[in-house]
């Protein structure tokens, strides 16, 4: 189908960059953190967290869904990144939003569901943490 003028949306270069952008795609080989959401739209986000001294240093995932997922992902892996684990349960949706600049308000649940998959790495990085003889089999 072609878009007109009229029918394309106006993007933040910052959304175009989190939109396109493909080097955090991908499984963490033993990943001290994963978690996956499927949303009520149909897309699904699997998030994996790499941890070094209670600080995340890496974040990647894999996606089965739209753009504005995509962006969200890498907008979620960007704020991540850097932080102390503790710190890193702070990052909400609106978070994520306005880094992106200009998500569509109809695509908050985008923003919602890749939250929320890293909020499972989160949880799944502390549970291997306090049971860590599983950390061995994956």
């Amino acid at each position: 189908m072609l878009e007109t003028k009229k029918n394309v949306r106006k993007h933040s270069p910052h959304y175009l960059d989190m939109a396109y952008r493909t080097d955090r795609i991908g499984r963490i080989k033993n990943p001290d953190g994963r978690g996956k959401r499927e949303g009520e739209c149909g897309d699904c986000v699997e998030m994996f967290i790499r941890v070094k001294e209670e600080t995340i240093q890496f974040v990647s995932f894999i996606i089965d869904g739209c753009r504005d997922t995509h962006a969200c992902a890498n907008a979620v892996s960007c704020l991540a990144e850097g932080r102390h684990i503790d710190n890193a349960w702070a990052i909400s949706p609106e978070d994520v939003i306005d880094y992106l600049e200009t998500l569509q308000s109809e695509k908050k649940h985008c923003a919602e569901l890749t939250v929320g998959a890293f909020y499972l790495a989160l949880a799944n990085h502390r549970e291997r943490e306090q049971a860590s003889w599983k950390k061995l089999y994956g």
